[in-house]
């Protein structure tokens, strides 16, 4: 048997998953920014990492890339698993509402 309070959590678990959907695209879309403007960067600059408080020159472009191409990916990896939670919720959610209404 559903309940309001199981509409309530599938709701809250939807919101969570959305946000961190959100965040993890976010952070697609800056991972992509940067490798492009690696990319695009002249091999006689410089080009500097953030690493906490600092910014370190980076003397191997080819491993700073890879470095970035690995996150994407990991990041790529866990988005399409939250989606997938997401589509999962929704349909939960759906098949609960249906229940409630008979």
């Amino acid at each position: 048997m559903v309940d309001d309070g199981d509409l309530q959590n599938l709701l809250q678990e939807l919101q969570l998953v959305r946000s961190q959907i959100q965040t993890l695209a976010s952070q697609m879309n800056e991972i992509s920014v940067t490798i492009e403007a690696l990319k695009s960067q002249s091999p006689d600059r410089s080009v500097y990492r953030a690493l906490g408080g600092i910014l370190l020159e980076v003397s191997d472009r080819e491993e700073l890339n890879s470095d970035l191409e690995k996150s994407q990916n990991a990041i790529g990896d866990h988005l399409e698993r939250l989606q997938s939670r997401e589509n999962e919720i929704k349909n939960q959610y759906s098949e609960s509402l249906k229940t409630l209404e008979k």
